[in-house]
Formats: C-alpha cells, structure tokens, sequence
C-alpha cells in the first residue's frame, strides 16, 4: 500500500505498525510524490492525508479518480467537520478516518477494503447526445466538452441519473447543496439557468424544461 502523510514522524509509526501487521507500506510526503508513485507501482491501497505541502489530498484523490487509478483510499484529516468528510467521499475516496486515529482501527479498515477491492470505474452516462462522466467528472454535448463548475455537476448528475423525472427545488437543493441552505433561496433558479447557458443555448438545444409550480427535469431525449 501507499501511505501519503507529510508528518514524517507519524508516517513512520504508521509504516511500522503496517510492517507489523505484514502490509508492505511505501511513503510519500507530497501529493505530487503519491502521483508518479501510484502511476509507477500497482498498490492494493492508500492512506491519503487532506493536509499536504503541495496539492491537497482532495485535489490528489480527484487526480487519481480521473487518471482511472480506482485502488481503494482511506483519507485521514485533522479536520472533523462533516462537510470535509463528504467533500473527502464525493472526491473518490472510499473512507475516511480523523486524526488521531487508532492504528487498530486503520488496519481494520485497510482490511475491509481490500477485500472489497479496487472498485470499478463509474459508467459514463448519456442522455440523448449529452454525456457524463463521474469518474473524470466530465460532461459533453455531443463531441464537445462542457466545463462545469461543482455545483453545476452535482445538479445535472442528479438529473441525468434520472431522465424525465421532475425534481422540486428542495430536492434539487438536498442533492446539490449543504444543509445550511434555506429552501426559499432561488439558488437552484440561478443555477438551472447557468446549466441552461452551458449545456443547451450554445447548441441551439433545449434539454432542462420548467415544469411550472413543481420543479424542473431533464427531457428524456437530452434536447436533441
């Protein structure tokens, strides 16, 4: 396996107590160090820190997701904020431990995982001539790529995963958005029409509909 963390000490306490358990541990203090790595060697596993030198361990996971790399990752934070674990989960990781930790528990987990292994990667989705891709994190209308921002994925991902269905606001706002968010804001009217400027009106097209006094959807045919 791979153990990224910066903490030098704390990287080799864990190294040796992997050592002990039988798993064979390499160490990597940089995300960019975990990326020629992973690319090099063929691991079973990661032990991915968020709090790098370089590139987050967010931006590290996301990395490897989109490279195809799909060997399971355990993220290890100090922060235990929920929106930090989600954030860690919706970036490719498999599971998450904050700091400090149990080094039985880590190898438990490690364990669990393995067994599980590596998962597969995400099927892209398609909706007419409109694309997804939830492991790259992609999207396309026909052969031309569309740039999406967060949010903008998070709602079109939950569209495209169900064609035709009608979404209410709340529920577009319980799947893209924290729960801090009042459900009286027009955030998701702001950003229906953001999807609408990038994905339908540079194409002529006209895939999201306003399903008046109800919500929103996504045509079954993509607005081809």
């Amino acid at each position: 396996m791979l153990l990224v963390e910066d903490d030098v000490r704390m990287a080799a306490a864990v190294r040796r107590a992997l050592r002990g358990a039988g798993v064979v541990a390499d160490v990597a203090t940089t995300g960019n160090d975990a990326l020629w790595m992973v690319r090099a060697t063929e691991y079973d596993a990661l032990v991915l820190d968020v709090m790098l030198p370089d590139v987050d361990g967010f931006a590290t996971c996301r990395k490897l997701r989109s490279d195809g790399i799909w060997a399971p990752i355990i993220m290890l934070t100090a922060k235990d904020a929920i929106e930090d674990r989600v954030r860690g989960l919706d970036e490719g990781a498999d599971d998450y431990l904050t700091k400090p930790f149990s080094l039985a528990e880590l190898l438990a987990r490690l364990r669990a995982l393995v067994r599980r292994g590596a998962i597969e990667r995400p099927p892209v989705m398609q909706v007419g001539n409109l694309r997804m891709d939830p492991g790259t994190r992609q999207v396309w209308r026909g052969d031309t790529e569309v740039g999406l921002s967060a949010r903008e994925f998070a709602l079109l991902e939950t569209f495209m995963r169900r064609p035709g269905q009608v979404f209410s606001q709340g529920q577009l706002l319980d799947a893209a958005w924290d729960l801090g968010y009042e459900h009286r804001s027009n955030v998701v009217e702001v950003y229906i029409r953001y999807l609408r400027e990038k994905i339908d009106r540079p194409f002529g097209l006209e895939s999201l509909e306003t399903v008046r006094g109800v919500g929103y959807r996504l045509r079954k045919d993509g607005g081809s």
